[in-house]
Formats: C-alpha cells, structure tokens, sequence
C-alpha cells in the first residue's frame, strides 16, 4: 500500500494538473480515521447549505412551530433562483406541503423550494439551530434567490467564459471576491471537516435528533444529481447519499458511503475549478477519482 504521505502529494499534482483547488476529507464513522487534503479551507458552499436548513426545519416542526403538512403556495416568479429542475420550471402557481419542499429542495437541489423554506426559517434562524445543535463551522447568511445574480446569470450565453474567468481570477489572498457570492466573508460558506463533521452527526447519534437524522439520511439518499461522486461510490454493495453544490467555478458534494460490511465514510470535496468553462465534466469525474483513493487508502489502513 502507498504511503499516505506519497498518496496525497499525488493527489495534489493530479488535482492542479486537471485545472481543479480542492478541500477533501473522508472519515470512518465508526472509528474516526480520517484523510484529507486541505481539510480546514473555507469555500463557499452554494446548495451544500440545503443541508443545514432541511436540519432546522425538521428541528422546528419536532418544536410544533411547524406542520409538516402545512400547505405553502409558491408563484412562479416570485420566489427567485430558478434552476433547471423543480418548481423554478413549473408554469402556474402551486401549492406544496413544507414536506414535499423538503424533498424537492434536497433530493433535486430545488432552488426555489429551498426558498420557500427559509421563507419559514430565515438564514438567521437556520444559524441559531445550528449553533443550538452544537454544528459548527457552517455559516448561513444568506436565501438561495441571492445566488441567481451572478456575472453568469447576466451575460449572454456565449459570454459565460467571461464570468467563469472572472470567478477564477478575482479572488483575494484572504478568500474575498468581487463577486459577493464568493465571499467568503459573505456568502454561505464552510469547510470540508465541518461538513463532515455535520454527516458523522446524522449518521452516528449526536444531538440531532434520531427522527431528524433519520429523514435527511433519507433525502440525501434520493439525490437525483449523481455525475460527481456517485460513480465512485455506488454499487449493488454500497449505497451513496449526498448532496450536491454548483455555483460558478465551485463543484462541492459531501455524503456517506455506507459498504454491505458495515464500514461507512463520510466523503466531503469543495473545489474550485481554474478552467473557464461551465460544463466540466473531467473536473467531476476528477473529483471522484481523488475522493475515491483517500476513501480506499484508509479502508486499507
């Protein structure tokens, strides 16, 4: 087996040769062995924050300050972020149960059905669950709709290289941007150890609760989005459940890889690509590759 020392210096090249800056960390869960690379780098998270909000959600209605059945009516249009799938898509206004919401807005990274979530819950709330919950080191600030207005969303299509090369370049030594939503000082943010950290918490017992943890295991384990990670991870003897965020030149998933043995890791990578193209998909299959040697590294361990 190869050292750990060789592995990772590897991993580095083979990420910086394929145009990507990446944060990982893998976990045993049961034994607390980890490996990373960069583990502690502050990113901005872009829907990984869907996460923390289906948590305080749950939260509140375990509370009764919220029924799950509560029937909420989202115009098209009025609630922002569209996106390619969901109710950004739907023609006429609808009316959704919060725990239709929570599916959509976790399994499909539905924008607008986030929204209509933190409509209930503000940023501000989502942040005092967490803080109540003792999860630290994920900062909410900010609604989904706040991520639709972006050099990207306002050029035209044949320009996008434009504000890809504008993500990439503008960057500040201290992680500040031009661009608000890449802020580290202002946008939603967080690092690969404390989202791992947040995964150990909903799949091993923690201060959540086991209600709570059980039903977002659940909605992580539907996710639809599966080009990144998941063909690394799943197979008729694994199963993988994750959540997926996009934002700009930024590719994040983190999840939990739990085997037919009973062995389960959780698996977090925040990256941000130095290539200025939008579709990129050598950038999530790298991704995978990378993950997917720290994972078997400490398997083998």
């Amino acid at each position: 087996m190869m050292s750990e020392d060789r592995l990772l210096r590897e991993l580095r090249a083979t990420l910086r040769d394929g145009g990507l800056r990446g944060s990982f960390l893998v976990r045993d869960l049961a034994t607390g062995d980890e490996l990373g690379i960069d583990p502690d780098l502050e990113f901005p998270i872009a829907s990984l924050v869907k996460i923390p909000l289906a948590i305080a959600t749950l939260e509140r209605v375990r509370r009764g300050e919220l029924d799950p059945a509560r029937q909420i009516e989202v115009a098209p249009g009025r609630v922002a972020a569209p996106g390619p799938t969901g109710l950004s898509r739907f023609r006429h206004p609808a009316r959704m149960a919060v725990d239709d919401l929570l599916y959509l807005g976790v399994s499909i990274s539905d924008s607008t059905s986030a929204d209509a979530l933190f409509a209930l819950t503000p940023p501000a709330e989502v942040a005092r669950i967490l803080d109540e919950l003792g999860l630290d080191g994920v900062f909410v600030r900010h609604s989904m709709g706040d991520l639709e207005d972006t050099p990207v969303d306002r050029l035209h299509p044949a320009d996008a290289h434009l504000a890809h090369s504008l993500a990439i370049g503008a960057s500040t030594s201290g992680r500040g941007h031009p661009v608000w939503q890449l802020d580290i000082a202002r946008a939603n943010t967080g690092t690969a150890r404390a989202f791992t950290e947040l995964l150990q918490a909903l799949w091993t017992p923690s201060a959540i609760d086991p209600g709570i943890a059980t039903r977002v295991r659940e909605l992580m384990g539907a996710n639809l989005l599966r080009q990144r990670l998941a063909p690394d991870f799943s197979s008729d003897a694994t199963v993988w459940s994750s959540k997926t965020g996009t934002l700009l030149n930024l590719r994040h998933e983190t999840g939990v890889v739990e085997h037919a043995d009973g062995q389960a890791f959780a698996v977090t990578a925040l990256t941000e690509s130095q290539v200025p193209a939008g579709r990129q998909p050598e950038a999530e299959a790298l991704m995978g590759q990378v993950a997917r040697a720290l994972r078997d590294q400490l398997r083998q361990g």
